[in-house]
């Protein structure tokens, strides 16, 4: 009996349908070409949708002037568009913002190739849509097949002309596609009847891109397209519901590519056979110590290549070495390659094998994967070497200095070549040209070959003083001073480039690990802003400055870099860094989302949802950061977001613990109070009571002793509300020290009889004879003795054995109040000073716990201390120290 196999789905396409749903659905309208009708195949699916009751609003319906296309518009709701300025006109573009305030279920956008004018708030149209789809709202749109960019070359070659707006394929991905078709010759006839451009446009247009062939041909890449995106739906519903049939082996695909304008034809191609393969594909890019020689605008071309690829969804591999097959070949290893597509040398042969070709390197070495050689049709125009493009630029001071040596060693030896001999001569000559090769340039070397050969030739070689060699052996000798000139320099320049390299990624790494140190050993925001906005400068060689959400929601400025102050954040740069934050994607100067501002923002974001902004602003030399440095801002970014984020949590986690702390002293306030005010309550109200009712009944004495229970009743709930007060005083912190100079003897004094009332002997008080005044506030002080008393009586028992000292200790003076009660624990004597602590073993005894918290901050705010000690004889002494001369004025809490 055969086991039934369980099907599972695939995590990988569930994962990709769960990420669909809360966004808005994608619906293109794909077409060969213009005016077959994918605007009107729009507008009557929407009239359709309107009939079921779906709110439709038209932010953009591109009519060019067709009756039969406005005539479908009708009475459907548009959006008016905005008016914005450019080079002195006005230009309608789509109201972005109008149409995520409206919030239709579903809008329609036209033209999704169609690039904004300059001063809106993303450069391409398919970007507005993409921020609609993310709002959550249902998107109709159209496009014709030659504006895809993997197709873009193809179109070129086929119709002859270069497509400029191009949309991101990826847009697509997840889009829902309906192909409009129309046969050819209806498609003719429709430019022929001005349906499609206006007369003059039509002829045309006819003659140049609506040829019958261009058309079959775009006819056939459409139907091709949205085949294979059913194709791809398909197999992601197969996957996501574990339905089994036959899948391709796994491939992946690696595209090489360089700064070369070619490039962009290599990642098209490789992109397209990734798509056929249902692959993965990478973009490698070797960087070589010969970049050093390139300028700038080889640079740029290389960014604008990788983010070519990123856009086509290429994973971006950069690495660093001298020998491009062997990194390609490793990393094709490494990665599981299975196909490797690369571009044909178009330089002459003769440099191929003088050079080498890497080429032939990879297809030679090829073992377990194909190799994809695709040709260009026209040379790159590259640009000159650095050495002449810059020349004018570069500083002269080392050829100065390269010709002086010559020329000095030339004097040198000119007196003693007989003696050296002319071998040792020419070697001597030597040395200035590997000295300039390595101190200096590679151009450098050679000019010092030159000058050294023209100096040993005219003073040194028969016949002396003339060009003229008369053995031809010397010419070798000057065609070595060349090739030494030449290797030495260029090994010279490889490795001060790889040097270079090295310490640029040594510096960002320990930028990276320096910032995880310091980030992880504070707890503060404004301890790890600034260490932040210290490292982004160091790398990004530019200003910073870092926003974080308010109280009301909106960013703030909470960190930044003296070269660029709050002041320079208009309400513009606020809220481009508003969009990053609020979408999580980088915008700003560089990107392709409100590219005008003058910093570029990346969004501080965690699992949780975003945090902040960081925004730098580039300086001049840095205008076009390099990907690996944007991917380490990036990487920073994600750190201080982690910290930043680690910091709230924290403070939400002690406001928690406060709550909770003041949750359970507001209990034990509420529990102490209702006891403490109900005891005496109950004595004054019996006592009252009886006093009333039966007053006959009772002799003198006993209405007398009635009387001292109201009044011990009273006195208690007195000292209850007085130690409430006086707290609320204390923490609040505006009660008031009235010093003056008293006599400690006197303030004991009138704190013993204020408790007589206790129903305790006589105290023992002793007092240090000659004790000076001390400048303290006497109702105060005299509140502490009171409560040390107070809570000595309440916790000696039935051994009322008290003692009351004062005496000189050190420069202050102290009083203590001892007892021979059962004594506190060592691990409760600071414990005990703290608001609404109460002994448990102690727990029948009335109070609130307020008592000693009182005196600890009463004598603290007269300069002193409190502390609790062990009674030598059994109990606990309690005593404070306060000095005598002036201390505070204002007590706080």
């Amino acid at each position: 009996m055969g086991m039934h196999k369980e099907r599972r789905a695939d995590p990988d396409a569930l994962l990709d349908t769960m990420k669909k749903k809360g966004r808005g659905r994608l619906t293109v309208f794909l077409g060969a070409a213009a005016g077959v009708g994918k605007t009107y195949a729009m507008l009557e699916a929407a009239r359709e949708r309107r009939a079921e009751g779906v709110d439709v609003v038209a932010g953009w319906i591109e009519t060019h002037g067709r009756r039969e296309t406005e005539a479908l518009v009708g009475d459907l709701e548009v959006l008016p568009p905005r008016l914005l300025e450019y080079r002195g006109r006005q230009f309608p573009e789509m109201d972005l913002d109008g149409l995520l305030d409206r919030k239709p279920e579903i809008a329609l956008v036209d033209e999704l190739a169609h690039t904004n004018i300059e001063g809106s708030r993303h450069s391409k149209r398919y970007q507005d849509v993409e921020e609609l789809l993310a709002a959550g709202i249902d998107v109709y749109t159209a496009v014709n097949i030659q504006h895809l960019e993997s197709a873009n070359d193809i179109v070129a070659r086929i119709t002859g002309i270069l497509v400029k707006e191009t949309v991101p394929d990826t847009i697509l991905k997840h889009a829902e596609i309906q192909l409009i078709d129309i046969p050819t010759e209806e498609l003719l006839q429709r430019l022929k009847e001005g349906k499609v451009y206006v007369a003059d446009k039509a002829a045309e247009a006819i003659t140049k891109f609506f040829r019958p062939g261009n058309i079959n041909a775009l006819r056939e890449m459409s139907l091709r397209y949205t085949a294979l995106h059913v194709d791809n739906e398909m197999q992601t519903y197969m996957k996501a519901h574990a339905i089994e049939g036959p899948w391709p082996a796994g491939e992946r695909v690696m595209v090489c590519i360089s700064s070369s304008p070619f490039a962009t034809q290599l990642i098209r191609a490789a992109h397209r056979m990734a798509l056929r393969l249902k692959a993965e594909w990478l973009v490698v890019y070797v960087e070589t110590p010969g970049i050093v020689s390139r300028s700038r605008l080889s640079r740029d071309r290389l960014l604008a290549n990788l983010r070519l690829a990123e856009e086509l969804g290429a994973e971006i591999i950069s690495t660093s070495g001298t020998d491009i097959a062997a990194e390609l070949l490793q990393i094709a290893r490494s990665r599981n390659v299975t196909q490797v597509v690369i571009g044909k040398p178009l330089r002459p042969r003769l440099l191929d094998i003088l050079r080498g070709s890497v080429v032939d390197q990879v297809i030679r070495s090829s073992e377990g994967f194909g190799v994809h050689v695709i040709p260009g049709h026209s040379a790159p125009k590259m640009d000159s070497p650095g050495w002449l493009s810059e020349k004018k630029r570069r500083n002269i001071l080392p050829y100065a200095k390269m010709l002086g040596v010559v020329f000095l060693i030339t004097l040198l030896l000119y007196p003693l070549h007989n003696q050296l001999g002319l071998v040792n001569v020419a070697m001597i000559y030597l040395l200035p040209i590997l000295y300039s090769a390595v101190r200096w340039k590679r151009t450098a070397a050679l000019l010092g070959a030159f000058a050294s050969a023209l100096c040993l030739d005219f003073f040194f070689i028969p016949p002396q003083q003339s060009l003229t060699v008369a053995d031809i052996r010397y010419i070798l000798s000057f065609a070595i001073f060349f090739v030494v000139a030449w290797v030495t320099g260029t090994m010279a320049a490889r490795l001060k480039r790889q040097i270079d390299d090295a310490h640029q990624r040594e510096s960002m790494v320990s930028a990276l690990y320096g910032l995880s140190r310091e980030i992880g050993a504070v707890y503060g925001i404004d301890e790890v802003l600034p260490a932040v906005i210290k490292k982004v400068e160091a790398v990004s060689k530019g200003a910073a400055v870092i926003l974080l959400p308010g109280s009301n929601g909106s960013l703030e400025l909470k960190a930044d870099s003296e070269s660029c102050p709050q002041k320079s954040l208009t309400d513009n740069e606020m809220a481009v860094a508003a969009w990053a934050f609020q979408h999580l994607q980088k915008a700003g100067q560089g990107t392709d989302t409100l590219s005008g501002a003058e910093l570029v923002y990346f969004p501080l974001a965690t699992e949780a949802g975003p945090v902040g902004v960081l925004g730098i602003r580039p300086t001049g030399s840095e205008k076009n950061l390099l990907r690996e440095k944007t991917l380490f801002i990036e990487a920073l970014a994600n750190l201080a977001a982690v910290a930043v984020n680690r910091i709230q949590l924290a403070e939400r986690a002690r406001e928690v613990q406060i709550a909770a702390d003041s949750e359970r002293l507001r209990t034990a306030l509420f529990n102490s109070i209702s006891h403490d005010l109900r005891t005496p309550l109950t004595s004054i109200i019996g006592s009252v009571s009886g006093l009333l009712e039966e007053e006959q009944l009772y002799d003198a004495a006993s209405r007398r002793i009635m009387l001292e229970n109201i009044q011990q009743g009273a006195l208690r709930m007195h000292h209850l509300v007085t130690n409430l007060l006086d707290m609320a005083r204390l923490n609040s912190g505006f009660l008031q020290l009235n010093k003056q100079f008293c006599d400690i003897q006197d303030i004991i004094g009138v704190a013993v009889s204020r408790v007589e009332h206790l129903d305790t002997p006589s105290f023992s008080i002793y007092i240090e004879p000659g004790l000076p005044l001390v400048e303290v506030d006497f109702v105060l002080i005299e509140q502490v003795i009171v409560n040390l008393l107070d809570n000595a009586v309440k916790y000696s028992g039935n051994s009322l054995n008290i003692s009351i000292t004062a005496h000189r200790q050190a420069e202050k003076i102290e009083v203590a109040v001892a007892d021979r009660g059962p004594g506190i624990a060592p691990e409760n004597r600071e414990t005990i000073f703290n608001s609404f602590f109460r002994l448990q073993s102690t727990a029948n005894i009335s109070g609130t716990g307020l008592g000693l918290a009182i005196c600890k901050s009463i004598i603290e705010a007269h300069g002193g201390e409190i502390e609790a000690t062990d009674n030598p004889g059994g109990g606990t002494v309690i005593s404070f120290r306060i000095p005598p001369g002036e201390v505070k004025s204002v007590l706080t809490a």
